[in-house]
């Protein structure tokens, strides 16, 4: 009696543990979808902070909404519009100046557009740059509601630096800030390509470690949401998730590397950084700036920003 009454209650817990496990899965699908795939029925990021109790508990199971990104300015000089054919068909802003010393492509962060880094050609055109301003794919002009964190747009890194290898151009410079950084990363373990130098702000070290920072941020553990996302976002955009590791690819990064951090970031560790320039293979720099997060480094360090980078091109 007291065996078949044991036996129920180890069934019964049995049974909640695979509920429990069953719905956590559900809602790492649902919010990895959301994450990864981008919305046009929203003109916002769906902010936690204004919403009712039974809208927090939508967004609680059914993740956030995240609006596809728009180019919301231009650039103020003269510039032609390049559509470069690859995974996507990529829309990219080309500024050219006079007695260029090279082209430095640029490559925003995770839901970002080219209009996002305007700042940052206007800064490499007064050192002598022309500059290739890149829509990943699912942003601003480029075809696709769909991110990868990366992953695939490592191809699209590739298929810019090709475009413009075709051109005749010699100088080819790399600047990606955060998901723009990573893909950098990854196209050089990956591919061929041989820019004359990179700049990377704010990689993250693997896409498990930036997964397990947005818990963090929101107060929430880590454990088995955090490893749950990171499957599903993978098997949902077709590549093994745990291995997007820019840690890894660094190793591959044999030519001259700036890497830029911001003391305050609570996405990117300081171990990740470290871990990253550790890994690079070529002569390498790293900048810290004390008062920055995980965010635009122009706005509060505009002059170190540009002397470190002036000093980096001129080395």
């Amino acid at each position: 009696m007291a065996t078949a009454k044991g036996n129920k209650y180890i069934k019964r817990i049995l049974w909640t543990i695979a509920i429990v496990f069953a719905l956590m899965n559900i809602i790492a699908i649902f919010h990895a979808y959301k994450f990864t795939h981008f919305s046009d029925k929203v003109s916002k990021k769906t902010d936690a902070n204004t919403l009712t109790t039974a809208q927090n508990a939508g967004v609680l199971f059914f993740g956030i909404d995240n609006p596809r990104p728009v180019n919301t300015d231009k650039p103020s000089q003269a510039y032609t519009t390049v559509k470069i054919k690859n995974n996507k068909l990529i829309e990219c802003w080309s500024i050219k100046t006079p007695n260029s010393k090279g082209t430095v492509i640029l490559f925003h962060g995770y839901g970002g557009d080219k209009s996002q880094m305007i700042d940052k050609s206007d800064a490499f055109l007064d050192m002598g740059y022309n500059t290739l301003l890149v829509d990943f794919m699912g942003s601003g002009g480029s075809e696709g509601d769909t991110t990868s964190i990366g992953y695939f747009e490592a191809q699209q890194v590739k298929s810019c630096f090709d475009y413009l290898s075709k051109t005749g151009e010699k100088n080819i410079i790399l600047f990606g800030t955060s998901m723009g950084a990573t893909a950098i990363l990854k196209a050089l373990h990956d591919y061929s390509i041989t820019p004359k130098s990179i700049i990377i702000e704010c990689p993250f070290g693997s896409m498990y470690k930036t997964v397990c920072a947005r818990f963090r941020v929101m107060g929430a553990p880590t454990i088995p949401m955090a490893g749950l996302l990171v499957f599903w976002g993978g098997i949902q955009n077709g590549f093994w998730s745990f291995n997007h590791n820019p840690e890894d690819y660094a190793a591959s990064v044999h030519c001259p590397t700036l890497l830029m951090y911001g003391e305050k970031d609570n996405r990117v560790t300081r171990a990740e950084t470290d871990s990253i320039y550790n890994n690079l293979q070529g002569k390498k720099q790293l900048v810290t700036f004390p008062e920055c997060g995980h965010e635009n480094y122009l706005r509060k360090y505009k002059k170190q920003w540009t002397d470190d980078v002036k000093s980096f091109l001129s080395n």
